[in-house]
């Protein structure tokens, strides 16, 4: 489960609206209200992916298949399936499958009677193999492959895929092996092309600017659903989907994904906000802290070495850099001021960063060990942190991704606590 099914499920942080007065939760709505009329859609001129761009990148995973020797690919319903075929499914105890073998069509198996939702968001291929309530679809995937006249070899499976979807393929295929598809899915989706770069940058976009809105209208008493629903609203409002939001108040952003305490706005209240949305399948993740009313010197304090530190992740991030090294300087430059070390809170208890693109975490990551060199077209996030326990908690976090020779922002962090939204970069691709 990731960050933001998580958030989405468990609530947590919430609180009821009976901690207002009506009269409180009155002047919150007129002004969410307000806040929202002034948002319009600004994602209508941005393409979606296209035919030819998902052909494209079936040919580059069965050259891949070529070279490491996979005869074909299986994958689930997800961000893979999505990324190669267009379907947006989900997962069941029923097999839905994509097949991608190492050369010819790729076929699709699903039971009958959800064949026709199937090929709503099927954009590539015609071959559905259908199968029956009582009846082996495992046996419908070695089909597809004695119709490519494949009879042996080695079949991936995505690193998502189900143990009983792995064992019942491999039952059905006694003359194969299996290995992980992850060189193959990987070496498609780690390296993001111009055009999603750009679905990402509107997302960021969309992201940042409902934080600027909802900047705006928070108010002492207010709890984190109505904060909340402050964001999702705007982010909703300016066109962003699959919207999730997190809001944390003073103690309780000292824990990084939240906490069941009750929270309310009130004079001098840490605000760590952690929010994103997505633009046609790419996503967006911001994280920003505010300060409702005067900061105190320690607020500022913590709030500016966070940023600090996330200057110095972004400067430390060049092309054929490890990715853990980034991790790693940031922590040490902590613990120089006294916070950590390593993971010790008070400090920076979690890794400095994730990937992100069709899911909001994706490989590879800012933590210690990650050796894979830091490469043209790789999106993460850069998000440091520090929390004292008892007190408060201060994360920032903006994406960025690698150019030609360093890292980009999507959105640049803001330079201080009085100001303290950021702006949007402009995409250099």
């Amino acid at each position: 489960m990731d960050k933001r099914t998580f958030l989405k499920a468990s609530g947590l942080g919430f609180t009821a609206l009976g901690a207002l007065s009506f009269g409180q939760m009155a002047n919150a709505q007129n002004k969410q209200t307000s806040s929202t009329d002034t948002l319009s859609n600004i994602v209508g001129d941005i393409k979606p992916i296209s035919v030819a761009e998902r052909r494209e990148r079936i040919a580059k995973a069965q050259s891949i298949m070529q070279k490491q020797n996979i005869a074909a690919i299986v994958i689930e319903p997800g961000a893979s399936m999505d990324y190669f075929a267009g379907i947006q499914w989900w997962r069941s105890e029923r097999l839905t499958a994509l097949v991608i073998p190492r050369e010819g069509d790729i076929a699709v198996v699903t039971p009958f009677f959800e064949e026709p939702s199937v090929r709503e968001t099927l954009t590539v291929g015609d071959d559905v193999r259908v199968w029956q309530e009582h009846e082996n679809p495992f046996t419908l995937v070695k089909q597809i492959l004695n119709d490519r006249k494949i009879k042996h070899g080695t079949i991936g499976f995505e690193s998502t895929v189900r143990y009983f979807v792995l064992d019942g393929i491999m039952k059905a295929l006694s003359n194969f092996n299996h290995t992980s598809a992850e060189p193959v899915t990987l070496g498609c989706r780690l390296i993001k092309s111009a055009h999603e770069l750009q679905l990402m940058h509107k997302a960021n976009e969309v992201t940042l600017k409902a934080y600027e809105h909802v900047w705006a209208q928070l108010e002492q008493g207010m709890d984190q659903q109505q904060v909340k629903a402050l964001m999702s609203e705007a982010q909703q409002q300016l066109g962003g989907s699959g919207v999730w939001n997190m809001a944390l108040f003073n103690e309780a952003s000292a824990y990084p994904h939240g906490t069941r305490q009750a929270q309310t706005i009130k004079e001098g209240s840490i605000v760590l906000m952690d929010c994103g949305c997505n633009v046609h399948g790419y996503q967006s993740d911001i994280s920003r802290t505010f300060v409702y009313g005067e900061p105190t010197k320690k607020q500022r304090q913590v709030w500016q070495l966070v940023r600090e530190g996330q200057q110095l992740a972004f400067d430390t991030a060049e092309v054929g850099t490890p990715a853990g090294t980034v991790d790693g300087t940031v922590r040490r430059m902590y613990a120089s001021k006294g916070f950590g070390p390593d993971y010790k809170l008070p400090g920076l208890s979690h890794r400095l960063g994730h990937g992100i693109g069709m899911e909001g975490h994706e490989k590879i990551n800012f933590v210690r060990n990650e050796k894979t060199l830091l490469a043209k077209g790789m999106c993460l996030s850069n998000e440091p942190g520090i929390y004292l326990p008892g007190e408060f908690g201060v994360r920032l976090e903006d994406c960025i991704y690698m150019g030609a020779e360093k890292a980009h922002w999507f959105t640049s962090p803001p330079e201080s606590l009085d100001k303290p939204i950021g702006k949007l970069e402009p995409l250099t691709v």
